[in-house]
């Protein structure tokens, strides 16, 4: 068997890898480890990260430059120059994982056996650039990881392997991801014999089941206290740890970074805070039920639970938050 797979992975020539995020990284991290040699990586340029807005590498730069592999970090894959030094690889696979670059047909038509997408859904559900957090807004119970040819659409190319996992009542986007970013890297390293050697056939999604995900950016963070309070805890799981979830307390932002719903009515206004009893002392009226509240964090001081915050913040029950 050992022989077989070398033999087909001698077939194939130059591997390029694109990919930016942790999620990406996983997936190159197998493939460094496995019978592949991935001749470049193709990788977002550096931006400012964090509140010192330093400017950082991606996770796959980082490993990349750690295995001395080439890094290329073009501002878009649309340009002459960048077509031509790709091609000048002369690439016979591309795998892309959240690269975050739109690719256009005539990067898709360079290598010979595709360009092949890690995707972290269960395509066609949340095709697009959050499937994470959005499997977790809706209240999934399960996603998945689907590997895929890629063509111009939107994550809608022909798929070459499913696997299924489960989403825990306590998972994040945080968790989740790297749940899905180590089956990713196992299904990959399954599916691409059968692909290269012509055993795998592609299946056309199915586009009356297609669904697409948004992109989540700061301003999702923000706390409407009107809606249900599962639909509130969906949204701090979503969007634990970027962009988090927070409301406004005396003027500061308090970030909730860990809530439970709780199935029981609550007296006042939406956004009223109220004292509580088991499993948490603190919680908030919404527009359904109350949301408790396990792990809070107002601005410029440390993450606690909400039963020690009180403690230090006795005016906190009672008060409105907006």
């Amino acid at each position: 068997m050992k022989e077989i797979v070398e033999n087909i992975f001698s077939m194939v020539g130059q591997t390029i890898f694109m990919g930016t995020p942790q999620f990406a990284a996983v997936i190159l991290e197998s493939l460094l480890h496995s019978q592949y040699q991935v001749a470049a990586v193709y990788t977002q340029p550096d931006r400012p990260m964090g509140r010192s807005r330093q400017v950082a590498w991606s996770p796959v730069k980082r490993l990349a430059i750690e295995h001395k592999i080439p890094v290329i970090q073009p501002e878009s894959l649309k340009s002459t120059e960048a077509v031509e030094e790709l091609a000048g690889f002369k690439p016979e696979l591309i795998i892309v994982a959240a690269f975050g670059h739109i690719i256009s047909q005539e990067v898709l038509s360079l290598p010979k056996s595709g360009c092949v997408n890690v995707h972290p859904s269960l395509l066609p559900q949340h095709r697009g650039p959050s499937p994470i957090s959005s499997a977790l807004l809706h209240g999934d119970q399960l996603t998945g990881v689907t590997i895929m040819l890629m063509d111009e659409g939107m994550d809608s190319g022909p798929i070459l392997a499913q696997r299924e996992v489960k989403i825990s009542l306590e998972d994040t986007t945080g968790s989740l991801t790297q749940k899905l970013a180590e089956v990713g890297a196992e299904l990959l390293l399954d599916a691409l014999p059968g692909w290269l050697d012509g055993k795998l056939k592609p299946r056309a999604q199915d586009e009356s089941q297609a669904t697409y995900s948004k992109l989540i950016t700061s301003k999702d963070g923000k706390i409407d206290w009107q809606l249900p309070a599962v639909e509130l805890w969906r949204q701090v799981r979503a969007l634990n740890p970027w962009p988090g979830c927070y409301t406004w307390w005396r003027g500061k932002r308090l970030k909730i970074h860990e809530a439970v719903p709780l199935n029981k009515a609550g007296n006042g206004e939406a956004g009223s805070v109220i004292a509580l009893q088991q499993p948490v002392s603190v919680g908030v009226v919404t527009g359904k039920d109350i949301l408790g509240l396990r792990q809070i964090q107002l601005e410029g001081k440390r993450q606690m639970g909400g039963e020690e915050f009180v403690r230090g913040q006795r005016s906190f029950i009672g008060s409105i938050l907006g």
